[in-house]
C-alpha cells in the first residue's frame, strides 16, 4: 500500500509540472482556444489526406480497370 501511495503523490508532482495548453486565467472555451485550434488541425489535415487516399485509389483503380479490359 505505500507503494501505492507514494507512486500517486508522485504522479500528481509531475502533473503539477506540466505544461498544460489553456491558459488557467481565461474562463469559457477561451481557455481551451490552443487545444481546440489542434484539433481543428488534426481534423482538417484528417479530411485531407482521406481526400487523397480516395482520388489515388479511384485513380489507380480506374487505370488498371483500363488496362486490363
Amino acid at each position: 500500500m505505500n507503494r501505492a501511495t507514494r507512486y500517486i503523490s508522485e504522479v500528481f508532482i509531475e502533473l503539477k509540472k506540466a505544461n498544460w495548453p489553456w491558459d488557467p486565467k481565461e474562463k469559457g472555451f477561451a481557455r481551451y482556444k490552443e487545444l481546440s485550434d489542434a484539433t481543428i488541425v488534426v481534423f482538417i489535415t484528417m479530411i485531407l489526406l482521406a481526400a487523397f487516399a480516395g482520388s489515388s485509389d479511384f485513380i489507380l483503380r480506374k487505370f488498371f480497370e483500363f488496362f486490363t479490359h
